[in-house]
This record gives C-alpha cells, sequence and structure tokens, in this order.
C-alpha cells in the first residue's frame, strides 16, 4: 500500500514535470518569435575623398527572415583585413566606434520584407602617388548590429 508521504512526493514530482515542461514550450515559442535579420546583397564602392585619400563605401539589402517586425536595425561593417595603423598604400581602418556615416539604422523593418541600407567609410586608403587602389580590401563584413522586436 502506498503511504501518503510517497503520494504526495508522486504527486509534487508529476506538479514538477508538468510545469517544467510548460515552460520549455515557452521558450520555444518566445525563439520563434524573435526577429532575425540578415544581410542578402552588397555592393562596394570606392570613393576619392581627396587628391590623395579613398574610402570603401558599402550598399546592399537586409531582409527581416523572422516572423515578427522589427525596428531600430543597425546595419554596420567591418574591414577584417585592414591594418590598425594610417599607412600608405595600405587599407586601414580605426578600433574608434562607428560614426554616424559609418552606419545605417532601418527604423522599421516588416517580417519578411527587404530594405536597402548604405553606410561610408569601413576602410580607408591613403597614397603618394595618385592613383587610386587597384583592390578594394579582401575581407569586409557586414553585420547586423542590433535591432528591437516590435512589441
Amino acid at each position: 500500500m502506498i503511504t501518503s508521504r510517497r503520494m504526495l512526493c508522486f504527486v509534487m514530482t508529476g506538479l514538477f514535470v508538468l510545469v517544467t515542461g510548460l515552460c520549455g514550450c515557452t521558450d520555444s515559442k518566445k525563439a520563434e518569435e524573435q526577429g532575425r535579420v540578415s544581410v542578402t546583397d552588397t555592393h562596394y564602392r570606392i570613393r576619392q575623398t581627396h587628391e590623395n585619400s579613398y574610402v570603401l563605401d558599402v550598399s546592399g539589402k537586409v531582409k527581416n527572415v523572422g516572423l515578427v517586425d522589427v525596428k531600430n536595425v543597425v546595419v554596420t561593417g567591418y574591414c577584417r583585413s585592414c591594418i590598425l595603423e594610417f599607412t600608405s598604400q595600405h587599407w586601414f581602418t580605426s578600433d574608434c566606434d562607428k560614426t554616424e556615416n559609418q552606419k545605417d539604422i532601418i527604423s522599421y523593418l516588416p517580417a519578411g520584407v527587404e530594405e536597402e541600407f548604405s553606410f561610408e567609410e569601413v576602410a580607408f586608403y591613403f597614397t603618394h602617388v595618385k592613383a587610386p587602389p587597384e583592390n578594394q580590401p579582401e575581407k569586409i563584413e557586414v553585420v547586423i548590429e542590433s535591432f528591437d522586436v516590435v512589441e
């Protein structure tokens, strides 16, 4: 015969398993409801800024591939192959915080919608000869820095 103490233990264990299972389902539903934004297209352009200096600008498209609308999508870029020193005839960058022109902010992006972005000065190039750089930097990464889910 089962004692009342054992019965209480079985009931409490059952309730614990039930509550834990429900919490797990809620967490997975929240994960589905989170927004997801991805970069779908990129274009790079070398632009002359002064007689002997150039910058790399980026444009492209991002798409909200999540199930919910998002806002304040911050898109920016990093030159992973650039050096961190001001050096002639080499692509270089800075480790300072991005300025307003070095990122784009998309104020609202509904689920399933694609939107264009553009920003400037991912990388810098200075030369003492009057010739543009022969190539753009090798490793440019366009990233979604942050976004907020619309409530």
